[in-house]
């Protein structure tokens, strides 16, 4: 299940930076955007922030999703079956691989990256950190 969210997030590699990339731990990051400085009172707290990340957990995969907390439009689409999935407001637990979902997730996941820059929460990538 790791390799198979692994490869999602990988996809979108060369649009980020990769900020973790270990045998249980995969993740992107992106540069703060505007929006994200206006929300931590003008003052940087770090260069990048995570976009997603998948990890393996002691007894499920967890897929972490930045773009879809607070996005009403992206969890208003999500089919009752990955939204029974969520954990939080950004995270996907999964036990099994569901190819229908893996594909569903293929989509939110691009959705919520391209809402991430629309909204000025990210910039643009500046390479591997």
């Amino acid at each position: 299940m790791f390799d198979r969210l692994h490869e999602l997030l990988a996809a979108h590699a060369s649009e980020f930076a990769i900020a973790h990339d270990t045998t249980d731990r995969y993740g992107l990051g992106a540069p703060v955007g505007p929006a994200t400085m206006r929300a931590w009172g003008g003052k940087a707290r770090t260069p990048n922030i995570p976009v997603g990340w998948v990890e393996i957990r002691k007894t499920y995969v967890s897929y972490h999703l930045m773009g879809i907390d607070g996005n009403t439009k992206l969890l208003l689409a999500l089919s009752q079956p990955l939204r029974a999935r969520m954990q939080g407001k950004a995270c996907f637990n999964f036990t099994t691989v569901d190819e229908a979902l893996i594909r569903e997730l293929e989509s939110v996941t691009a959705e919520s990256f391209s809402a991430l820059r629309r909204a000025g929460f990210i910039g643009a990538a500046t390479g591997d950190t």
